[in-house]
């Protein structure tokens, strides 16, 4: 059969791979520790639960309108409020089916064929894959372990061209959890003000950061002109532990999200309705299991950075936020002799002999890291960082 150009020139999601494999090799029964997966593995808290239960029994089952129903919107705008300091009209708002359709929907309503986004690496493996779908060309900018992978409003301003529509923000970062500081932000602002440049800020990992005197600031918060030209991304799967639940959001220019509602009507439809009643719940009800899902987070970051580090060849930065480290191996690589030459073939045969699965860092634009995600119990990690350690030593 003859397939799409478009879809031809699609990469597989390598996260969305290395978790198949992993899955169908614990299927057949072996002890597979899964650390690629981008979600946590706490359970959706109860008071959640219980409000889908509540709307199902309620009959709430029908569809809705297309970007949200009502009550959504509203806890959406008091979120941005209460959380951002930010103020939107439930105009400004879509509900999607997941953080990942608002970006899909997002880049279909604003690219042109041949309009560039520039997307800083290391990146999230659908950024630029979406650009592609929407006719776009991704402008990829690395940033560098010296600047803990952040790009510099100087490289910004290299990278533009007459094509460049956009620029997309993950703060804090998949992969590396990284976080942009708000001066940072401001001078990276000021060059899209100066270019008429679009701010696409994923901001789903907002609420997990670990240290003291580190704190998410969105970019749109810093003064009209910010305002004015950015889409935040966001949704209730990584802080609330409902990634299966599939809400997402977008906030930015009423004209645009209009379109982007558009692009919905005539391909999703509604997000599931009972899906986004627990939604109102996950952002109106307590907050505490965030706080306890955090303090679980930091004492497993803390662990796997300290182990990692003490593995010869690998270098790992502390992240701010997020669930994964970002870890460097180009020296174990080296110290192979040849026996692996990329993270790929590494992290290929490293759940081939260990049984441990992580996602190479070719999918999120680099050579010479790999993405361990923590979201897995210490018992767990302490089991595979074990078996990565000893897999080093037989490399050699």
């Amino acid at each position: 059969m003859k397939l799409s150009r478009r879809v031809q020139q699609l990469a597989s999601s390598p996260t969305l791979a290395i978790t198949a494999k992993a899955k169908a090799l614990k299927q057949q029964g072996h002890d597979v520790i899964g650390l690629g997966a981008g979600e946590p593995d706490f359970n959706t808290p109860v008071h959640i639960i219980e409000a889908a239960k509540k709307a199902m029994d309620a009959g709430f089952t029908k569809y809705t309108a297309t970007g949200g129903i009502p009550e959504l919107k509203q806890a959406i705008v008091e979120k941005l409020q209460r959380d951002n300091g930010l103020t939107y009209k439930p105009s400004q708002i879509v509900v999607t089916v997941g953080a990942k359709y608002a970006l899909y929907s997002l880049f279909q309503a604003l690219l042109d064929e041949g309009d560039e986004v520039i997307v800083p690496a290391p990146y999230w493996v659908s950024y630029i894959e979406q650009v592609k779908l929407a006719g776009g060309k991704p402008s990829v900018l690395p940033g560098s372990e010296e600047t803990q992978f952040k790009i510099t409003s100087e490289q910004l301003k290299r990278a533009i061209t007459d094509r460049t529509r956009a620029l997309i923000l993950n703060s804090p970062s998949n992969p590396t959890g990284m976080l942009y500081t708000e001066p940072e932000l401001c001078a990276i602002g000021e060059i899209c003000i100066e270019n008429d440049i679009i701010i696409v800020s994923d901001e789903i990992y907002e609420h997990l950061i670990y240290d003291p005197g580190q704190k998410h600031v969105s970019i749109a918060s810093l003064g009209s002109d910010l305002y004015e030209r950015t889409v935040i991304i966001n949704g209730v799967s990584k802080t609330y532990s409902m990634t299966g639940w599939r809400i997402g959001y977008a906030a930015g220019p009423e004209e645009l999200i209009k379109a982007m509602n558009k692009i919905s009507d005539h391909s999703t439809s509604n997000p599931t309705s009972i899906a986004q009643y627990a939604a109102i719940e996950a952002l109106t009800g307590t907050q505490q299991p965030i706080a306890e899902m955090k303090k679980a987070f930091k004492e497993r970051r803390d662990y796997v950075v300290d182990r990692l580090n003490q593995i010869p060849g690998f270098v790992c930065q502390k992240p701010a936020g997020a669930f994964y480290v970002f870890v460097n191996i180009r020296k174990a690589l080296n110290g192979t002799g040849g026996k692996y030459k990329s993270p790929d073939e590494w992290a290929a045969a490293l759940l081939e002999k260990e049984l441990v699965a992580v996602v190479p860092g070719s999918g999120f634009g680099s050579a010479d890291h790999i993405r361990i995600s923590y979201a897995t119990s210490l018992k767990q990690l302490r089991n595979a960082i074990d078996r990565i350690e000893r897999f080093v030593k037989e490399s050699k």
